[in-house]
């Protein structure tokens, strides 16, 4: 399945959370999601992502690591149904705002936590996410910078084919 589709229905399942227990599960599933989309863009993205996409793989594995994994099964697993990532640019955009998404819920469910193995766990996951974002937000900058270069060179380049003209 395509990334963004994957990343909408989390969205969707975020805001239809419940409880702290799909909450948490959501979160989990948003955060094994990045890890899956960092490490197909380190392998197969623009040159120019691979660093910050394996940044993005280990930020968002010790965000699930901080919490304790839902009982899913693996048809349920999102990370486990992406199977094409169409659009660099498009990705991640989406996965930006729904790892935003995530912090706010864990924010919310870290206000009310009832106890504080839970309230730390959210602490740690929305540190997590952020930096998770801001790895996202880098790797938009650089495919930004990498498509101006590449306007740059078209522009240059005789309309009549060959050899940019001086």
């Amino acid at each position: 399945m395509d990334a963004v589709r994957l990343i909408l229905t989390g969205r969707r399942a975020l805001a239809d959370g419940a409880d702290t227990r799909e909450l948490m599960a959501e979160v989990w599933q948003a955060q094994a999601l990045a890890q899956a989309i960092g490490s197909r863009l380190a392998v197969s993205g623009p040159p120019e992502l691979r660093g910050e996409a394996l940044g993005l793989t280990e930020l968002a594995g010790r965000g699930c690591g901080v919490l304790d994994p839902p009982e899913l099964d693996l048809g349920d697993l999102r990370a486990a149904q992406l199977t094409r990532l169409d659009d660099a640019r498009e990705t991640l955009l989406c996965l930006g705002g729904l790892l935003g998404e995530v912090g706010m819920a864990l924010v919310g469910m870290a206000s009310a936590a009832a106890d504080e193995t839970t309230y730390w766990q959210c602490m740690e996951a929305i540190d997590a996410a952020d930096e998770s974002r801001d790895r996202v937000r880098e790797m938009l900058r650089k495919l930004a910078a990498r498509e101006e270069v590449l306007s740059e060179d078209d522009n240059q380049r005789s309309p009549f084919g060959g050899a940019p003209c001086a």
